[in-house]
């Protein structure tokens, strides 16, 4: 480990390439994220790498000292630990100081930087392979109330992050450290512990199972920020602003639910002096319409949505304004694999019902006329998508980790998404589809596919996307209904399982392609699918064979937990770096075989900022910053 570990040069390369038009849940909205990692809306929603147009191009002028933003509707929650969504990401970077963040070097480059932590220092490899890391604290670290910020509260934080009571989404980002494994264990008693320890108030050690090459960039993670044992002792201390004891920037004036959150400068803050934005006002709006007529009318400075029908004529119309980044990130539609999909009088059961199932959600997949969707709905530069691992992750050897996706290494991906195969997808898809289903020859339509349900949360953009795979499936035969909810609503109707096909998006926690695999092992918590759980808990038909990677690793019809979980496992624990890459392709063919999660795009982030804002960046990862923008008068 370096000191400060800048964002790969590859990756930077191609956040270029994504951002010629000007970057855990996402709501974003297709033109317009957990980590759905994915936010509400499909793709101006996110964030990502620095914008130097937004940055640099602010008229002169006094600075107001305040910025009024709109990134999505209510977060589902400010907790650090709970968050899984990248609007609430952004709020809580503003909020709290983990051992790093993200911050801009002299040149304008993404890198990570300490930020509670003095230093960012290399880890010592014990014996046993173990890797130990001890930090130094800043001096002079104190929370919102006064009180000094010490080892101990990191210490508190991760165990309460990562242990079985709170369950949260991401508790599984701490795999990585020594004693995880035991506090998940089936014959856990409840008092293991992370192998993290406080040596006095101001020095913290923690010991990894092995090297982890992206171990800085989970330290800038919001799941790894510290928080209070007494303040979180009170289980609704995140929603209100009387009880809301933070260590960050700013701490929360107000928060009128459903209206706006204001965030004001922490002048507690060891970093203060360097903070230019005295207010920050978080308005709380899924509405495109709404977020674009306070923007023209001077009311928001910032907003992260836009009507799909506008795009083309706003590009025309504010050319400095109308901001288009790359992004680490995969718009997708993803299946509830406890969902019966065969007709009634099927009779598979077993390893045959599974496989028809998997056929059959593939099959649907190739139905999707992914370039009409970017092209006509989207219209913000996203790249149709053939794989779930997102474009900008590099391989062992360099080159696009998504480009060598797939067992057919005649096409990229998992299926050929250009215009000129569209024809001949669904001609295989419907062959495939004649297998299970009564097909009427003199209409063209399936007469007796199960009716479905399509969830997304509110927002044009992804209503006008599903609105796009409803008339697919109608013209033949098969009825897909709508259904929206709001934001937080729909993560936890998505998160329990409570539907049967989802709007969906992801974007990379880290820049490593098992960010997008460790997502969907059956204990996490952003394993919308069901993976594991459930009826699917007992099905046993899936292979994993890892012999010639000199593993004694080799299942017939195992169950999810017994392959796929084992398949991360084997992932996190490899230090060859060839193997492990080899390794996270062959987890991406075991999660895409299921036919589960079916990727639409990936993601550019569209956004409008105001002339008068400077000082603004974003990363590939979803994350804005404003703490250190000014606004001209």
């Amino acid at each position: 480990m370096i000191m400060k570990k800048k964002l790969l040069s590859v990756l930077l390369a191609s956040c270029m390439v994504l951002s010629l038009a000007a970057c855990g849940a996402s709501s974003e909205t297709p033109a317009s994220n957990s980590t759905d990692n994915s936010q509400q809306t499909t793709d101006s929603t996110d964030s990502t790498g620095s914008d130097e147009t937004a940055t640099d191009s602010a008229a002169a002028g006094t600075n107001t000292g305040v910025i009024n933003v709109c990134l999505a509707s209510e977060p589902a929650t400010l907790d650090p630990a709970l968050n899984s969504a990248v609007d609430g990401a952004t709020m809580i970077n503003h909020l709290f100081s983990g051992l790093a963040k993200w911050g801009l070097d002299a040149n304008g480059n993404l890198e990570l930087q300490p930020d509670c932590a003095e230093e960012l220092v290399e880890g010592v490899e014990n014996e046993d392979g173990t890797v130990t890391y001890t930090y130094t604290l800043k001096d002079g670290l104190t929370w919102s109330d006064g009180q000094p910020v010490t080892a101990g509260d990191f210490v508190f934080a991760w165990n309460r992050a990562a242990g079985q009571a709170l369950a949260a989404d991401y508790g599984y980002m701490f795999e990585v450290v020594d004693g995880y494994a035991d506090i998940w264990a089936e014959d856990a008693k409840g008092d293991e512990t992370l192998n993290v320890k406080a040596i006095d108030d101001k020095t913290l050690e923690v010991t990894l199972v092995n090297q982890v090459a992206y171990w800085n960039e989970l330290l800038a993670f919001p799941t790894y920020m510290p928080v209070r044992e007494d303040v979180v002792s009170n289980e609704s201390w995140a929603t209100d602003p009387s009880t809301y004891v933070n260590n960050g920037a700013y701490v929360m004036s107000s928060w009128e639910h459903n209206s706006v959150i204001t965030l004001t400068k922490n002048d507690k803050f060891v970093d203060a002096d360097k903070v230019t934005m005295n207010e920050i006002n978080f308005y709380l709006s899924d509405d495109a319409n709404n977020q674009l007529a306070n923007f023209e009318n001077g009311d928001w400075e910032f907003i992260d949505d836009v009507p799909t029908n506008e795009i083309a004529s706003l590009k025309d119309k504010y050319p400095t304004q109308f901001v288009t980044a790359g992004q680490l990130g995969t718009y997708y539609v993803c299946w509830n694999i406890n969902e019966e999909i065969l007709p009634s009088s099927s009779t598979l059961t077993g390893v045959e019902k599974a496989n028809a199932e998997n056929e059959i959600r593939n099959a649907l997949a190739l139905l999707i006329d992914r370039n009409y969707i970017v092209n006509d709905i989207a219209q913000g530069g996203q790249v149709p998508a053939s794989s779930f691992v997102a474009m900008g992750l590099t391989d062992a050897d360099g080159s696009q980790f998504y480009q060598n996706a797939g067992p057919d290494k005649s096409i990229t991906g998992y299926y050929d998404v250009t215009d000129a195969a569209y024809e001949d997808n669904w001609t295989a898809a419907l062959e495939t589809l004649k297998k299970y289903y009564t097909f009427d020859e003199s209409t063209q339509q399936f007469t007796d596919f199960p009716t479905l349900t399509y969830l997304y949360n509110t927002s044009e953009g992804h209503k006008a996307i599903g609105e796009a795979i409803q008339s697919t499936f109608a013209g033949i035969g098969i009825t897909m209904n709508l259904e929206n909810q709001e934001w937080a609503t729909f993560l936890d109707t998505r998160k329990a399982g409570n539907y049967s096909i989802a709007r969906n998006g992801w974007l990379g926690d880290y820049n490593d392609p098992i960010s997008f695999l460790d997502m969907w092992t059956t204990a996490s918590g952003n394993n919308d699918v069901q993976f594991g759980k459930g009826d699917n808990a007992k099905v046993a038909a899936y292979s994993l064979d890892l012999t010639d990677l000199g593993y004694d690793t080799k299942v017939e019809n195992g169950t999810w937990a017994e392959t796929y979980d084992v398949l991360i496992g084997d992932i996190k624990t490899c230090t060859d770096t060839n193997t492990r890459y080899e390794l996270m392709h062959r987890a991406e063919d075991l999660l895409m075989s299921t036919g589960c999660i079916c990727p639409i795009y990936y993601y550019t982030d569209l956004y409008m900022i105001s002339d008068k804002v400077s000082g603004f960046f974003s990363s590939p990862l979803g994350y804005k910053y404003f703490m250190y923008c000014s606004v001209a008068e």
